[in-house]
């Protein structure tokens, strides 16, 4: 069926990992049919350590889902990583 566009927003740290062009801490990016949470999150090179928090259309995701939980058209893909406090 070709590919459709979601949006990737990545916070603090992760915003550098953004592919070029994207504005502020978003961008749209490609996915296809079988584009795993997981996938996007190696296709753009983010650290493991640094995924904490991942969130679809604000619904957590948990790590064990990221492999089979495909991100579809339109939907926002939100990643913040872990949040040191004092």
């Amino acid at each position: 069926m070709g590919s459709a566009t979601a949006t990737l927003k990545l916070y603090a740290s992760l915003s550098e990992f953004l592919p070029p062009g994207s504005v502020k801490n978003e961008a749209e990016i490609k996915v296809g049919e079988a584009d795993s949470v997981a996938r996007v999150i190696e296709r753009y090179d983010l650290p493991e350590r640094l995924v904490h928090l991942v969130l679809i259309d604000g619904v957590y995701i948990e790590p064990e889902d990221r492999p089979i939980r495909i991100l579809g058209p339109g939907e926002v893909l939100a990643i913040w990583p872990p949040v040191a406090g004092g």
